[in-house]
């Protein structure tokens, strides 16, 4: 199973609609909370070179934020994200 990495803060609403999204799906998610460790948030910049939340890596594949999770679902290409990170 590909491994999804989200970091996030504790009062994102776009965190959680990330979230609902991927459980709705059977997926476990690694989430990272930037609010509460500096350096994840400095790593969280580097991997993604953005300072906004939720970032979401699904592998090392950079997805972005929530909108452009929800936009590869409802484009039906989640599925093959998933798939390639499992390579």
């Amino acid at each position: 199973m590909a491994t999804i990495t989200m970091y996030s803060t504790r009062t994102c609403p776009f965190c959680v609609q990330a979230e609902n999204l991927l459980a709705r799906k059977g997926l476990a998610v690694n989430k990272i909370l930037v609010d509460q460790n500096p350096d994840e948030f400095a790593t969280m910049i580097a991997r993604s070179a953005r300072r906004s939340v939720p970032q979401i890596f699904i592998g090392e594949r950079h997805v972005g934020g929530f909108t452009d999770l929800l936009a590869l679902e409802q484009a039906g290409q989640l599925p093959q994200w998933l798939a390639d990170a499992e390579d």
